[in-house]
């Protein structure tokens, strides 16, 4: 959803939504029309904009916006459009903009929808769009079908990432939950973009169809690699670009759109990416040390494996944080992916800092850490963490 070169780390992430970008707001629509109500808007918008975190603010600003413009939505729509001549009419400004086409345009697919085809280049409109998949479905999925064929990346962006299942941060598409069918004709339309920028919103995707229909998303990654061979030596390239299925591509893709299953351990999906389950793999050291550190240090975690045959492994680990009453829940942590050579003592080494981060707070108490090689959990320790 960050416009490319912005950074979605800051502690000040919602003073995005600030005054000054509202003054900026404001000055676009007026340029637009003439009789935009600066001061009104600047007003509405920016009382109680303190008190407000992001998506807060991003539906206080819509709202305003809503007051300001026109009742009538089409011709609140043509001002907005006429906005998007402005090339600084852009940046996270506008997310407030697709939030107020998203809930004042929801009656009016056929102007709110190429409205947002203009505006996601400017930002990005994955959330904007969903409101209208679950109202107005064929309706959307018609324009998705001309979007698909753009030569605007951002916009054929938008047809994967809005119909994303589990899109973090949206509301879930209940339907894709449970039957992701219509997305997965959209996603063998998209598997081969030229758009890194497409190509990661497709592995995202297969993603998170993996985690309601795991097997349907190894029998489509299945498909995927098998289209490969079976086009291989007739794609064409049209200006420098493969057309048709890319080895290096869709496997990447595969990688990445399976990674949850990976973790899990999924023995499909672990297969399909050219590690056996069922190797045999030994583990000939563990450590995790020190046994006790403080929340911000750091423990190393040290093992070595041997195998008998030349052997793919792809090595994790899991830590289990302690929870606020004693619960655990796991977090998986890529190690590396290599080959065993036979007879031949590999180590692994990795320092890892329990620390909070903005989705995870850490509580002290024991926290289990396990070594996981091929989806099996060969070892296990655990270290106290204190305050």
């Amino acid at each position: 959803m960050t416009p490319k070169g912005e950074a979605s780390g800051s502690k000040d992430f919602k003073d995005r939504i600030s005054p000054r970008a509202i003054e900026g707001l404001a000055r676009d629509l007026k340029w637009a029309w003439p009789e935009f109500p600066v001061e009104e808007f600047s007003a509405g918008a920016t009382t109680g904009l303190a008190d407000l975190e992001m998506k807060g603010r991003v539906v206080h600003v819509a709202d305003a916006l809503a007051a300001a413009l026109p009742g009538d939505f089409t011709e609140s729509a043509g001002i907005l459009e006429k906005a998007l001549e402005r090339p600084d009419f852009d940046g996270w400004i506008i997310y407030p903009v697709d939030d107020y086409v998203a809930r004042y345009g929801i009656d009016h697919p056929e102007v709110a929808l190429p409205l947002i085809a203009g505006l996601t280049s400017r930002w990005s409109c994955e959330f904007a769009v969903r409101p209208f998949i679950e109202l107005h479905p064929e309706l959307t999925f018609e324009y998705f079908d001309r979007w698909i064929d753009s030569d605007d990346e951002h916009l054929r962006r938008l047809v994967c990432e809005g119909s994303r299942p589990r899109l973090p941060w949206g509301a879930r598409l209940k339907a894709f939950i449970e039957d992701p069918s219509p997305t997965i004709r959209l996603l063998d339309r998209l598997v081969d973009d030229p758009s890194p920028y497409v190509r990661k919103s497709v592995a995202n995707h297969l993603n998170d169809i993996s985690k309601d229909h795991p097997d349907l998303a190894v029998e489509t990654a299945t498909r995927w690699l098998a289209e490969i061979g079976q086009c291989e030596g007739s794609n064409a390239t049209v200006d420098g670009q493969t057309v048709g299925p890319d080895a290096g591509r869709r496997r990447w893709i595969v990688s990445h759109g399976l990674r949850s299953l990976v973790k899990a351990g999924d023995p499909g999906a672990l297969r399909l990416l050219g590690f056996d389950p069922e190797a045999v793999v030994s583990l000939t050291s563990f450590r995790a040390a020190p046994g006790e550190i403080r929340i911000g240090d750091a423990v190393t975690i040290e093992l070595s494996l041997t195998a008998a045959d030349s052997t793919p492994v792809m090595v994790d680990y899991a830590i289990h944080h302690a929870g606020s009453a004693t619960r655990r829940s796991p977090k998986v942590f890529k190690l590396k992916r290599t080959v065993l050579e036979p007879g031949v003592e590999t180590h692994f080494r990795r320092e890892h800092r329990i620390r909070e981060v903005s989705v995870r707070r850490i509580h002290p108490g024991p926290h289990l850490i396990e070594v996981q090689v091929n989806g099996k959990i060969l070892a296990a320790a655990t270290i106290e963490v204190r305050p």
